[in-house]
């Protein structure tokens, strides 16, 4: 909870920003951007059983990583659990405490109860899909034992603002990502169609397929449930941004601000976590009386331009101020164009960086550096050689080439990522 009201003049305590790890280089990638904590799953009990995760040997030294910069490590186990499940669960959950992670994620209560019995110092963060959407279900999940509730994504700005006043707790809330067309996440879609359950980690995302309507007597004719003759995305919602209502959630007393994407690119999560740090970063450093009005509090336009070049699916603000429409939603695509590419990440800095391309990179390239904070640096690519000392004009993905850039990229640092405009 803030430690000095809002809304008085007084500067509001900056939230933890949360950041999603998928694996280990997408959490070398958030830690780099400035995540003050991340969240992971590992080979078992996560909603995101495709993200790659995590073994328990570089579960243990993703821990380590982190500690070692500061940065808070919180697991997933975050299923909806059915009997099988709980088989191993006990063990996991004392591996758990002995690499010694910052909090368990946890939606099931039966889960929830064997952490609270089996490692009752490690402290529970509620999931989502948990289902948190008033004041007396927040103080319900903390008379369990629960520390941080990750409140419903259906929530409203004064909605949160009034769970904040009644329960003493953590709140976190989703500030950015996809959102799931059910709600809270709590979806049957896959299931149906795919075999493959989503309330166990294995999401199939038919959200975001094209549909189109037929009818029973006239096989093999297809009837766009919009007027467009691809079909429709019916269920494909925009992704959740809340860039621009920074300052009201940071009054508001909200405790983390969480970014989804465990299964996003190294780009994307590097691209979106160095624009929110940069944001609260420009919040914390405001005059206190700049915080008597929040809501008149606004970012410079490059963040807007900057959290646009990231994808993947438009944005909006999906609940905060009113519920949301067909506006909200892309019915032509399952995501937008994307217009601006990663093209390499710094393995080796120095003058001539080593970089390991992710794209084609070619002499000539106009590319930018993206540097912590929201400033980036143009460049272009005036000669490449590989390890081996040869000369080449075009690097393809997965090659390691050592930069000749003008200006020279001494700023560079590693795990630093480089971007270009898509050809």
């Amino acid at each position: 909870m803030a430690k000095k009201e809002s809304g008085n003049g007084a500067v509001p305590v900056i939230p933890e920003l949360l950041a999603p790890a998928g694996t280990f280089e997408k959490l070398v990638t958030a830690i780099h951007y400035g995540a003050d904590a991340v969240y992971l799953g590992g080979r078992q009990f996560s909603l995101r059983a495709k993200a790659g995760n995590f073994s328990p040997e570089a579960m243990a030294e993703a821990v380590s990583y982190a500690h070692e910069r500061g940065v808070k490590v919180y697991v997933t186990i975050n299923i909806l659990a059915h009997n099988q499940d709980l088989v191993d669960l006990d063990q996991y959950l004392l591996f758990l405490q002995q690499i010694a992670v910052d909090a368990l994620i946890i939606a099931d209560p039966g889960i929830l109860m064997r952490a609270r019995t089996v490692v009752p110092h490690l402290p529970v963060h509620l999931s989502t899909q948990a289902n948190v959407t008033n004041y007396a279900a927040a103080a319900f999940w903390l008379s369990q034992g629960v520390s941080r509730l990750n409140l419903a994504r259906e929530l409203s700005l004064v909605e949160i603002a009034e769970i904040r006043k009644q329960v003493q707790g953590e709140l976190e809330i989703f500030v950015h990502g996809a959102l799931c067309i059910s709600y809270s996440g709590r979806c049957m879609l896959s299931n149906y169609m795919t075999g493959r359950d989503a309330n166990q980690g294995n999401c199939a995302h038919p959200c975001r397929y094209s549909y189109a309507l037929t009818e029973e007597k006239r096989p093999g004719q297809y009837f766009p449930v919009e007027e467009d003759e691809r079909g429709t995305y019916i269920f494909n919602s925009k992704d959740l941004c809340l860039l621009e209502r920074l300052p009201e959630l940071v009054a508001a007393g909200v405790n983390s601000l969480k970014i989804e994407g465990r299964m996003k690119s190294i780009f994307y999560v590097g691209g979106v976590v160095r624009i929110y740090r940069a944001a609260l970063d420009f919040l914390a450093a405001l005059p206190p009386e700049a915080w008597r009005e929040p809501a008149a509090i606004a970012l410079p336009p490059i963040f807007r331009d900057e959290i646009a070049k990231t994808g993947t699916r438009g944005t909006t603000e999906n609940f905060i101020d009113q519920r949301p429409g067909s506006d909200e939603m892309v019915y032509h695509t399952s995501r937008e164009e994307q217009t601006v590419l990663p093209v390499a990440v710094i393995r080796v800095e120095g003058d001539h960086p080593l970089v390991e391309a992710r794209n084609v990179l070619e002499t000539g390239d106009v590319i930018e550096y993206m540097l912590p904070g929201i400033e980036v640096m143009q460049l272009t690519v005036m000669a490449m050689r590989t390890e081996k000392g040869e000369q080449i004009s075009r690097a393809n993905p997965g090659n390691r080439v050592f930069l000749t850039t003008e200006p020279l990229l001494t700023c560079g640092t590693r795990n630093g990522i480089l971007r270009r405009q898509d050809r």
